[in-house]
């Protein structure tokens, strides 16, 4: 929401025509020119909301459907979103396919402001594991990623140079909620490289001139911060360099690649296995 609340902020209000300003404030979130000029982002379903206000994230705007006044945990982050300074829409099925861009759209949806992690704060210890995207086009990966870190027990994604906004609503769709819950940094190659020289673990990158077998890599009870490439080009030879390891996925088949969403996950569950247990 903008700034210029109509009204004062943490009240209940009734929308059901989709020219009202605060539609269309919520609307054009939908562009990441006004995601940024707004600081905010939309998150969608119940679950997700509760989640985000359970771990701190700040509610700016609830919106939800007529057909769920009388749910008593709707009405409870409506309370709670109240209780934040944030304001609360009750709105028609029309308003809400609007927003969401969906045709069966979800009961609840959430505005939230924006966070990301500086990279200055990003300092792992023990057997922390950091995965950094080099320019990541696709945000159905990045949405898959932040999921995979979060599932891993991994602890968050540096996004490096030009990528997809981690706020984008298929982003977010991708992440199933993991978006509140992964520390997200966003930083350019230069200051990444810099940061880089005092990571004290080991840095590892998937390459196609990469030696060695994923597998055979013992990344011990160091930090480890895994290096992924663009989806066209994979690593380019600055952030190539810039790894103590340069490993490869053996594949089998036809296909001479894999998803980065999908290679990434293989990689973290391999980084991770010994914390992994059913």
């Amino acid at each position: 929401m903008s700034e210029h609340r109509t009204g004062a902020p943490g009240r209940v209000k009734e929308v059901t025509s989709l020219a009202n300003p605060l539609v269309k404030d919520i609307k054009a979130l939908a562009l990441k020119k006004f995601r940024d000029q707004q600081n905010a982002f939309m998150a969608e379903g119940l679950k997700l909301v509760i989640d985000a206000l359970d771990l701190g994230w700040t509610i700016k705007t609830l919106i939800f459907a007529k057909s769920a006044l009388g749910n008593q945990a709707v009405e409870k982050v409506a309370a709670r979103t109240v209780a934040a300074g944030g304001d609360v829409l009750e709105v028609s099925e029309k308003v809400l396919t609007a927003i969401t861009r969906r045709d069966n759209p979800q009961a609840v949806v959430g505005v939230f402001s924006q966070r990301l992690v500086p990279l200055k704060d990003i300092r792992p210890k023990g057997n922390d594991v950091w995965v950094a995207l080099d320019r990541v086009r696709d945000p159905g990966n990045l949405g898959t990623v932040i999921r995979t870190v979060d599932a891993v027990g991994a602890k968050g994604v540096i996004l490096v140079g030009e990528t997809t906004d981690p706020f984008s609503l298929e982003t977010v769709r991708a992440t199933m909620g993991s978006i509140f819950a992964v520390p997200v940094a966003k930083t350019n190659p230069e200051a990444f490289l810099a940061w880089r020289k005092d990571f004290a673990g080991t840095v590892a990158g998937t390459h196609l001139k990469g030696a060695v077998d994923y597998r055979s890599v013992d990344f011990g009870s160091r930090p480890v911060l895994l290096m992924m490439g663009n989806e066209q080009q994979g690593l380019p030879d600055n952030l190539a360099d810039a790894c103590d390891k340069l490993l490869r996925i053996p594949q089998a088949g036809r296909a001479d690649s894999l998803n980065l969403a999908v290679a990434t996950g293989v990689m973290l569950f391999e980084i991770r296995r010994g914390a992994l247990k059913l």
